[in-house]
């Protein structure tokens, strides 16, 4: 019998991509996978989050640490595409739609110290109305909107990790897209606290905003020609 490496998806494999030794060999095993790629050494807060190197982009979801790769050209069309509709449609009013890199800070405690949150992530976009909670470092708890664009690191992460912390934290509106399949997904906070049964667009359509009355997003706009 062989006394090889373990194969992919086995217990052994994946406990191996989570022991602290050969960290690059272990990132790339996992985005290979579809992984999302984490830092899972300690639990770590927004102090050590700041010490990270400038060139590495990271978020922190209850204090595991998932590294964020860089964005594809169809991916920041996408987003480019969106926030010009959302910044034309609010220009003049309250409301303040932000791109990533922003850091949104989901506290426990609102008088905990910035240093001590365990859980900071950076949206593609977010749309904030509270002025209260914009501030120089980021936004200080949840948006009415979130945005997230799909790649083939961030998807799991995306659409479960990312899905129960948002809807948890209160955010009023969630929309997940995805750039290889043309399609976009709407959620939206109920009074029960959970995301209703989402809305799919496929390729076009119009989305009516729920938090932005009168907002309706050009569905098709989306996608290159």
């Amino acid at each position: 019998m062989s006394m090889g490496a373990p194969q992919a998806g086995s217990s052994a494999f994946l406990k191996q991509l989570a022991s602290p030794p050969r960290q690059g060999y272990r990132m790339e095993a996992m985005r290979k996978m579809g992984l999302p790629v984490r830092k899972m050494e300690q639990h770590y807060v927004y102090r050590d989050y700041r010490q990270w190197p400038d060139d590495e982009r990271w978020e922190l979801i209850d204090g595991v640490a998932y590294a964020m790769s860089g964005p594809s050209t169809g991916h920041q069309g996408i987003a480019m595409e969106m926030g010009r509709q959302l910044a034309n449609f609010l220009k003049g009013k309250d409301c303040r739609v932000f791109p990533a890199p922003c850091d949104v800070f989901f506290y426990r405690l609102r008088e905990q110290d910035e240093d001590d949150i365990d859980t900071v992530v950076q949206p593609d976009l977010l749309v904030v109305c509270d002025p209260e909670k914009i501030r120089p470092r980021g936004v200080w708890g949840a948006p009415d909107l979130v945005v997230e664009i799909l790649s083939p690191s961030t998807s799991r992460k995306d659409q479960n990790e990312k899905f129960n912390l948002y809807q948890r934290s209160g955010v009023k509106e969630y929309w997940v897209v995805d750039p290889a399949g043309q399609w976009m997904q709407q959620y939206v906070l109920g009074a029960n606290g959970q995301f209703g049964i989402e809305v799919t667009f496929e390729k076009k359509g119009t989305l009516e905003c729920r938090v932005l009355p009168g907002f309706n997003l050009s569905v098709a706009e989306l996608w290159p020609a």
